[in-house]
């Protein structure tokens, strides 16, 4: 401590002013120090788990986060009503948000993070870029003034030079972020930016930036007390990015050596320094080809991706802030840090990597996770996951003694992940973590972009999942005769099946040979295997020589396979109709392809447009969505209203074929 006398302000409950894996998250710590934890919740995460684990928890509002997450009124109120008197943000919604530190003050509550003053100065990436060029710091090129209409934003980005980032002043997770390629895409991107970046932080604020061709993406993690101190925690590397969203992070970088980390961190410990920042911040850069560093942002809160600087330094971050916010000094000073091994988190999303990476709801009906890595999630088997919040529904971290030793373990974990249900990026992850590219620490934030085609590749041996699939469909079937469910030892005529594994339909025979195994045919090739061992949700068998096993699910004509690490969604379609154009779009009819809210129709009736043109986007899970026509022709009926929520398959636009 600096020599001043401590200001103490003690706190006895905690409300966490957020949901899922990061309210278990703080609770954990909360708990283990000896105060009471308050949840809060919307109508869509009445059952939810942060709310079960909690003390006590307060309904604040409707599912939209508009109408409960984001209401600080409804927080504030609920803190009182609950006799908590300190509030932790957590991530995302409020998390940086000036105002809501200002309430938490003016209501005599304790914000476990910055002031409303430091927010406002590093909160807001406009102001945060004047603070550091003016300590000398290196910035990205950019436009962050006070005129936001849209004749001076094109001029701007003009000035600036193509192509240039939009980016949300409020907030961060990539979202209100747009990579413009030329002058003719900028007005589009900057309505739909300002319209995610309101949904999401409430304000529609953005800035301009320079866009610096392949850099990496190093952010180092900060501590600050009010007592005048501060100190960084290393870098953390989150270059390996979709949607300019975050998916894997690591610490250290493979790109950053002793120096850098050493000239990085004073800069850092500097800027935090000069405002009298206090609790956990991280501030963002670029790392050039060259090794030259330019301050993109600060994030005035608590990261995604603590958990691997917890992992190399042995602390408890939120533990940390909580004792800053009670008024202790900083326990630690720089020559005190000390980093160990290596740690790689990914994040688990329910999202299609094949379609786009289009977030995905429903219901979890299976969900088992690895023991032997550290994972940070709130779900259970049977869980819903809402469409309105982000698609991350787990973390899964390791750690090991070098970076190969943690990518093994983390791969192996991942593999390991029974999430049936809804589809995640759990194989999309396991094939990034596998790249040549990211096992030789060479991954830059084009990384996806660059090895796109790689990475989203059917596996080599793809026709036999298919098989193992369409054999799970032929002997679990509840309704099949004993003979096909394994129970005889009889050859039997070959049965023909229909299966979509989501991404078109495969036609398999398969038949029982008299030496029991199962030969399954399809375009010519056969795959036989011999089942050793069929149990409630899981299989033993043999294929080409080695004796293998996997995990199912069978929920009405869908089965859930996990196998190899990668899991599968087959559908029974034998006694289907076949589809029509419809499934397509090719009928004409535009239909939502998730559940979410409708933002921005782009059309009306009577527009003539073309085939691949947007008409409408949706909002789902905190991103937007744009689709687009699938003929083209003219705009017959707009079937939904900007602002309404709609589900999957909805006709929200129809649209009469030309001739």
């Amino acid at each position: 401590m600096s020599g001043a006398i401590e200001k103490r302000t003690p706190f006895f409950k905690i409300l966490i002013a957020n949901r899922g894996e990061i309210a278990l998250r703080v609770m954990r710590t909360a708990r283990r120090l000896g105060y009471g934890v308050v949840a809060v919740y919307s109508d869509a995460d009445r059952d939810a788990l942060h709310v079960r684990e909690a003390d006590q928890a307060v309904r604040i509002g409707e599912a939209l986060p508009a109408q409960s997450y984001l209401k600080i009124d409804a927080i504030i109120a609920a803190a009182k009503a609950s006799g908590a008197s300190a509030v932790h943000p957590g991530y995302g919604f409020l998390a940086e948000n000036e105002a809501f530190a200002q309430a938490c003050r003016d209501a005599r509550l304790v914000f476990v993070g910055p002031s409303p003053e430091a927010i406002r100065a590093m909160g807001n990436k406009a102001g945060a870029k004047d603070i550091m060029q003016k300590a000398g710091v290196p910035c990205v090129p950019g436009y962050q003034g006070v005129d936001q209409s849209d004749a001076v934003m094109l001029t701007e980005a003009k000035t600036i030079g193509f192509p240039v980032m939009i980016k949300a002043v409020a907030g961060g997770g990539g979202r209100g972020m747009r990579l413009v390629a030329d002058a003719a895409a900028f007005p589009d991107a900057l309505r739909s930016a300002r319209s995610e970046a309101q949904g999401a932080f409430g304000d529609p604020t953005v800035i301009l930036e320079r866009a610096i061709v392949d850099p990496r993406h190093i952010e180092i993690q900060v501590f600050g007390d009010r007592y005048g101190d501060a100190i960084h925690l290393g870098e953390r590397d989150c270059s390996v990015q979709r949607r300019h969203q975050k998916l894997i992070e690591e610490a250290p970088s493979p790109a950053v050596s002793p120096e850098l980390r050493a000239r990085m961190g004073a800069v850092a410990v500097q800027a935090v320094k000069a405002i009298g920042y206090e609790g956990a911040g991280t501030l963002e850069f670029l790392l050039d080809r060259d090794g030259h560093f330019y301050f993109m942002e600060m994030n005035t809160r608590l990261q995604v991706e603590h958990p691997v600087t917890e992992a190399i330094t042995g602390l408890d971050l939120v533990e940390l802030q909580l004792r800053v916010a009670s008024g202790e000094a900083l326990p630690l000073k720089q020559g005190d840090i000390k980093f160990s091994g290596h740690a790689i988190e990914v994040r688990l999303c329910s999202e299609d990597a094949g379609h786009d990476f289009m977030p995905q709801s429903g219901t979890m009906a299976l969900w088992q996770m690895p023991e032997t890595v550290r994972v940070e999630h709130a779900l259970q088997s049977g869980a819903a996951i809402p469409p309105f919040y982000d698609s991350m529904i787990a973390k899964i971290i390791s750690h090991g003694a070098t970076r190969d030793e943690a990518r093994g373990k983390l791969i192996c974990a991942l593999e390991q992940v029974a999430a049936f249900g809804v589809t995640t990026n759990q194989g999309f992850l396991v094939d990034c973590l596998r790249h040549p590219v990211f096992a030789k620490g060479e991954a830059t934030t084009a990384f996806i972009g660059q090895n796109r085609d790689a990475l989203l590749a059917p596996r080599a041996d793809q026709g036999n999942d298919i098989a193992l699939a369409a054999l799970l469909l032929y002997v679990t079937n509840p309704h099949a005769p004993p003979w096909q469910r394994g129970r005889s030892l009889a050859a039997t005529f070959p049965l023909g099946l229909r299966i979509d594994l989501g991404h078109g339909v495969q036609e398999i025979e398969i038949v029982r040979e008299r030496d029991g195994s199962n030969l399954a045919a399809r375009n010519g090739d056969q795959y036989r295997f011999k089942i050793d061992e069929l149990g409630r949700d899981s299989i033993r068998f043999h294929h080409d020589g080695l004796m293998e096993s996997a995990r199912f699910l069978r929920d009405g004509d869908r089965l859930y396979v996990l196998h190899r690490g990668v899991t599968l969604s087959a559908r029974d379609l034998t006694l289907a109709p076949p589809e029509s154009a419809s499934a397509a779009g090719g009928d004409g009819k535009v239909r939502a392809a998730m559940n979410g809210r409708v933002v921005a129709l782009l059309v009306k009736a009577g527009d003539k447009v073309a085939a691949g043109q947007p008409v409408m986007t949706l909002e789902a899970m905190k991103m937007e969505h744009v689709h687009t026509a699938g003929v083209a022709g003219t705009v017959s009926s707009i079937d939904v209203a900007e602002g309404e929520q709609v589900t999957t398959g909805k006709v929200v636009v129809e649209i009469e074929a030309a001739a």
